[in-house]
């Protein structure tokens, strides 16, 4: 397929990037779509070093301009023969050099491929997180089928059992009753005792293989257990570290509860079993029994799957959160939080008796300055199945809170290792003894680390730390992991901060605001992927103005004062000024584009292009505006009120059409008020803010002309 038809066919987001591309004038877009088939067969790279052919290659787009020009006559399409007409006279520019109009086509056919790579690595992306999901549906599928396979050994056993049993009764009946007979001669009774050995010789064959098959099903059980322990188990909580930082992922438990607690069943019977074994020992026993020597070793190995099963399934549900906090993991002294336990195994007629005690940092490091804390409120609480909608067996902890200690850290045997407040993190430990069926095993689950502070203004930096641990960590127990902390790669840090924005205001950043994220820390680069972010480039560096302050000041404006604007994708937001200016130049007059502020922490500012006299285009931009503004009034009344006064002309707004062309009140006028001008609420404020005063007489003012003044 041509090129310039595989442009056509992509989908509409790099139409979008197309457009753009041909904005410019050196080719149009008409010249381009017309011309496609001759453009791309010609040797443009050639040309632009070889100047006879050059002069070949423009002769011959004029005369197929011609062509084209009387094509459009016998059409009788006006606009097109005017159009094609004024493309030939600006081409006719390059006859004295044509080699510049060679390396400008090639250029831009160059620019078409990188947007068809662009649209092709995003296909296979998707493909691949196609692929992902269905290899995720497959590995369910498949662990479901090991699982019904599991209960089908285990009702198989059971009907085994008792096939043994029958058949030990058989020949423990003919055996008492032979004893109780007379011998009548030695030729019968050496033929009863021959009848009888046959039969234990069967009765030893059907034990053994009842072992046997008793061992393949623990095989298959600790297989099962191996996949559900460290790999599904393992998988959501990684899964549950990322829900914790904004990541849309499942964290549901309701798959792993059935899963986990269809293997715990199926090994209690298998206890059974061997306790059935057990009880048919005590009754018929020989020399060389198999069940003597082999059930001692099976039960063993039972009660180690089981135990390691538990162990496993006791974990933290919901991690521990205040109310109105920032999110998770992120606790403040004197101040109630609560956190949520979740037993895996789900047994009904344990509701209730299972308790549940909390405690923090079981294993504190030995570092100076660590502080210490103790857990108050209601420390002991029953799982239960009445406090989980699912109806899972749950202890919902709702009214913690942590004092400090007055006994600081430090002393003998102590790192001199030093965390600040928000790098220092801690751990919420809990206990239970799970005692069902004479077996006991002791369980034990701790939640993600936490970050422990003492007022409100530590939240921000605390939250940065929550946010690079769960970003970077596999490990949920490193309480030192900012003692020697990683750098984050731009793919991964890029990704967090996706997240942010998709979490509180549900969309995301998409590729050209993360570049101009990438391009604000490392500069102009081809590629960011190999870039690295450090720990104190995020939340250290330019203090207290970090980057992080500078992102979060724009995810707090934005969900409070721009939700709907964001989400309906009216706000370009993250765009460098050069880019911006860029962008308007090429675009009709009153072209506008929402960006946020690079210098004023949480400030929103709109630019937008005019033209002087000679033609030549000038990106106007005003001071941005912040919650001060946007609290007295919404910021799509600010678009839509927004006037300049120039001279004693009628004020008037230059913002007319959202770039690249939308006009204003389609893109912003469902959001308007019904009352305007004199009736509008905010009247007070338009007529003192939002009245800019142009210094000169025309519009060659630059942005800095532009001041608020009063009326």
């Amino acid at each position: 397929m041509a090129q310039w038809e595989k442009l056509r066919q992509l989908p509409a987001v790099y139409r979008q990037q197309l457009h753009e591309l041909y904005d410019r004038d050196a080719l149009p877009m008409d010249v381009r779509h017309y011309l496609s088939a001759w453009i791309e067969k010609q040797e443009w790279q050639r040309a632009a070093r070889d100047h006879d052919l050059a002069v070949v290659l423009l002769q011959v787009l004029l005369e197929n301009l011609d062509i084209q020009h009387s094509r459009f006559v016998q059409e009788e399409s006006f606009l097109l023969q005017h159009n094609i007409r004024r493309y030939k006279q600006n081409f006719q520019r390059y006859l004295d050099d044509p080699c510049a109009l060679a390396s400008a086509i090639l250029w831009f056919l160059e620019k078409e491929k990188e947007i068809l790579a662009s649209a092709e690595l995003a296909e296979q992306v998707q493909f691949l997180r196609v692929e992902q999901e269905t290899m995720e549906i497959s590995s369910q599928q498949d662990l479901e089928r090991k699982m019904a396979g599991l209960r089908n050994e285990v009702q198989c056993m059971e009907h085994t059992i008792v096939c043994l049993e029958e058949q030990q009764d058989e020949f423990d009946f003919k055996y008492q009753t032979h004893k109780l007979e007379a011998v009548v001669d030695e030729a019968s009774k050496t033929e009863k005792i021959k009848v009888f050995q046959q039969l234990l010789n069967r009765l030893n064959e059907c034990r053994k293989s009842t072992l046997v098959e008793l061992t393949k099903l623990l095989d298959r059980a600790e297989d099962l257990i191996n996949v559900l322990v460290n790999k599904e188990l393992l998988e959501w909580q990684r899964r549950q570290q990322k829900a914790c930082i904004g990541a849309p992922d499942n964290v549901g438990l309701d798959e792993l509860e059935k899963w986990f607690t269809c293997v715990a069943v199926c090994l209690f019977q298998v206890r059974e079993f061997l306790s059935k074994l057990d009880e048919l020992v005590g009754k018929v026993s020989y020399e060389n029994d198999p069940v003597k020597a082999k059930k001692p070793a099976l039960q063993r190995r039972t009660d180690t799957l089981l135990k390691e099963l538990l162990k496993s399934s006791f974990v933290v549900e919901t991690q521990p959160s205040m109310p109105q906090g920032k999110g998770p993991l992120v606790l403040r002294t004197n101040v109630q939080f609560s956190v949520k336990t979740r037993l895996l195994v789900k047994f009904p007629e344990l509701n209730h008796s299972l308790k549940v005690d909390v405690s923090i940092d079981r294993e504190a490091p030995q570092i100076k300055g660590y502080r210490r804390f103790n857990v108050l409120g209601s420390k002991t609480k029953a799982l239960n199945m009445t406090e989980s909608q699912s109806g899972g067996m749950v202890a919902d902890f709702r009214h913690l809170t942590l004092k400090e200690q007055k006994s600081g850290g430090g002393g003998k045997g102590c790192s001199d290792i030093s965390l600040s407040v928000t790098e220092e993190l801690h751990v919420i430990c809990f206990d239970t003894l799970f005692e069902m069926k004479g077996l006991s095993v002791q369980l034990q689950a701790s939640s993600l680390p936490v970050v422990i502070i003492s007022n409100s203004s530590q939240q921000n930096s605390a939250w940065a730390s929550i946010l690079w641990f769960n970003m970077l960590s596999q490990d949920p127990k490193d309480v030192m992991f900012f003692a020697n902390c990683p750098a984050a790669s731009w793919p991964q840090f890029g990704e967090m901060l996706s997240w942010q924005f998709l979490f509180s205001t549900k969309r995301g950043l998409d590729h050209a605001q993360l570049q101009m994220i990438a391009h604000k820390l490392f500069g102009k680069q081809l590629n960011y992927d190999n870039c690295k972010v450090s720990w104190s480039k995020f939340s250290k560096e330019n203090s207290p103005d970090t980057f992080w302050v500078w992102f979060d000041g724009i995810l707090v404006m934005v969900k409070t004062y721009l939700e709907d604007l964001w989400r309906d994708g009216l706000i370009m937001g993250f765009v460098t000024k050069g880019k911006e200016k860029s962008l308007l130049k090429k675009k009709q007059r009153g072209t506008f584009l929402l960006r946020f502020s690079e210098s004023v922490i949480g400030g929103i500012t709109f630019s937008w292009v005019e033209y002087t006299i000679t033609g030549e285009p000038d990106v106007k931009t005003v001071q941005p505006f912040t919650k001060v503004d946007l609290t007295q009034i919404p910021f799509h009344e600010i678009i839509r009120n927004f006037q300049i006064l120039e001279a004693e002309n009628v004020p008037e707004n230059p913002l007319l059409y959202l770039y690249p062309n939308t006009p204003k009140d389609e893109a912003f006028g469902k959001y308007y008020l019904e009352k305007s001008g004199d009736d509008s609420p905010y009247i007070k404020y338009i007529k003192t803010k939002l009245v800019f005063v142009s210094k000169e007489t025309r519009w060659g003012s630059s942005s800095s002309d532009l001041t608020s003044g009063e009326l």
